[in-house]
């Protein structure tokens, strides 16, 4: 990063990246002005977002208004809870498009903090009025009758027209007179100004939201992240913060909640376990000692050539193994707590904690390990991850394989902006339409920006007020928001299809070891191809969910 006035940030990840569609959809919610109700449609099954009512709807935020400060305070809050990672997502894209587009609202409510100082606070009488007429035609506005526009827009005029005979025929004189007279024009001249400000805003949240869904590159200004002398701290605590939020999303940590899942890997759709007894393979003989550990290791091994075939013929992307810490939490938790102490550096569990959980945290309470091979498909629209855990009980050796699925974001996210338009009857063909475009910015709409503008200094009044948006809990970017991907017919090919050749390097790494360690394998064996018969049952279920 070059030093300079302005951070650009990063733009839309490249391809290859794996998160292009998803993170730019996601980043896209900042730019919005669409009602804030909309992104409760957004939520599944599990996660549920919450908006909170205000004292009064004139200080209302818009939907890219409210999610923008939520996300930015959830996820840069010093002292904030842990996040959830966003698989198939970069979050730190999301959030730096968020703080940009607070950077252009707020530059754009300063110019109509301005407007409302000097056309109407210092001229209050006139603009409580004007104020009062709005409200008015609101309430009338929104009114079931199909008179209510024609009735709203009638108290608006009539009020015009009162406003222009009090300017005229003042029943007084002097100084109050022009007073008078100015409160009654200042607040519309006000308006006008702050509907010039309003609509270059809008078209130019518009063009960044439009952007970023088209794929081109919509770079985030983010100034506030540039130090530009070195008493500057508050730069400083941002660029830790962004940090802090990157290393986050490379924990290998995770949670599993019960019927929801794997938090940020979706719900488990399917489980194979294999489960026989250590026999020695020549009786009289021992079997060579061994660890999960040694399993494990072998099959990490294979499965980092799943991406090779005999065939020249596509076949599997290059995925991403890792080896992961599970911590149960409640179905119904609020908040998660990643593992901390000597053992965890950088939201990392260290790899010699990893092999001790591995061989020994196998039965009762305490983290467990898992080994994951995980595809980000469909630019990041969806996330495939087959989950390896083995454990020895007493004589038994169990191999289990699960897949779970992460879903496409909400089509909320993926609706590019259209131009607000109207149908009205002809003129001369009543009983025909014609369709006329409207402004960006309505005229209701002005009225509350401005009204809103000197308090976006102080966002717990304006919050208090208007009321803001509060975030699905534990929460993280990319899960919050995922469909099931059962509804996509190729989606679900690529889930369904990846459990097969999975299962199967699986089954045959962990036999080599068993081989080689002197077990009897032919019931492991029989097992494994009753698997692989059994794998291709093309139904996903509801794995998570036990019917008891």
């Amino acid at each position: 990063m070059s030093l300079g006035t302005e951070w650009d940030g990063p733009q839309v990840p490249v391809a290859g990246d794996g998160g292009q569609a998803a993170t730019a959809a996601l980043a896209s919610a900042a730019y919005r002005d669409s009602p804030i109700e909309e992104i409760i449609k957004a939520d599944n099954e599990w996660h549920q977002s919450t908006v909170k009512a205000g004292r009064m709807k004139m200080f209302r935020p818009n939907l890219g208004e409210a999610f923008s400060r939520a996300v930015v305070d959830r996820m840069l809050a010093p002292g904030r809870a842990a996040l959830i990672q966003s698989f198939g997502s970069e979050p730190q894209f999301v959030v730096e498009h968020c703080l940009a587009a607070n950077n252009i609202r707020r530059e754009r409510d300063t110019r109509l903090a301005a407007a409302t100082v000097l056309c109407g606070l210092l001229f209050l009488p006139g603009m409580l009025a004007w104020l009062l007429v709005f409200q008015l035609r609101t309430l009338v506005a929104r009114r079931d009758d199909k008179r209510a526009g024609p009735l709203a827009t009638a108290l608006l005029a009539g009020f015009g027209i009162l406003a222009a005979l009090f300017f005229l025929k003042m029943p007084f004189g002097g100084f109050w007179a022009w007073y008078a007279r100015a409160c009654l024009v200042l607040p519309v001249l006000g308006w006008f100004w702050a509907k010039r400000v309003c609509e270059s805003t809008a078209k130019d949240l518009r063009v960044r939201w439009d952007g970023l869904l088209s794929g081109t590159s919509v770079g985030a200004k983010i100034p506030e992240a540039v130090p530009r002398g070195p008493g500057q701290t508050a730069a400083e605590d941002l660029r830790q913060s962004l940090a802090r939020l990157s290393a986050e999303q490379q924990s290998n940590s995770v949670f599993y909640a019960g019927p929801k899942g794997i938090l940020g890997m979706g719900t488990r759709w399917g489980a194979w376990q294999l489960a026989e007894d250590l026999v020695p393979a020549d009786s009289g003989r021992e079997i060579h000692p061994f660890r999960s550990w040694d399993v494990i290791r072998a099959i990490h091994d294979q499965l980092t050539l799943l991406e090779r075939g005999p065939l020249n013929t596509g076949g599997f992307p290059k995925p991403s193994i890792r080896h992961w810490v599970v911590t149960p939490i409640g179905e119904k938790a609020g908040s998660v707590s990643r593992p901390s102490g000597t053992d965890v550096e950088a939201f990392q569990v260290k790899p010699h904690a990893i092999q001790e959980i591995c061989n020994k945290q196998q039965f009762g309470s305490g983290d467990r390990h898992y080994l994951g091979v995980q595809w980000t498909l469909w630019d990041g629209q969806l996330v495939i991850t087959m989950l390896i855990t083995v454990t020895v009980l007493h004589e038994t050796l169990r191999i289990e394989v699960t897949g779970h699925a992460l879903g496409p974001v909400n089509p909320l996210f993926t609706t590019k902006p259209a131009a607000p338009v109207k149908e009205v009857a002809k003129s001369l063909k009543p009983w025909e339409n014609r369709t006329i475009k409207l402004p960006l910015v309505g005229t209701d709409e002005v009225v509350r920006l401005a009204v809103r503008a000197p308090l976006t200094w102080y966002p717990p009044l304006l919050k208090w007020l208007g009321g803001s948006l509060g975030l699905p809990e534990p929460f993280g970017l990319r899960h919050a928001w995922a469909d099931q991907p059962w509804r996509h017919r190729f989606m679900a090919d690529d889930a369904l299809r990846a459990a097969t050749p999975v299962l199967r390097v699986v089954h045959s790494a962990a036999i080599k070891v068993l081989r080689e360690h002197g077990v009897n394998t032919e019931k492991f064996g029989a097992r494994s191809a009753f698997l692989s018969g059994n794998v291709q049952d093309p139904t996903p279920r509801k794995a998570d969910v036990y019917d008891a």
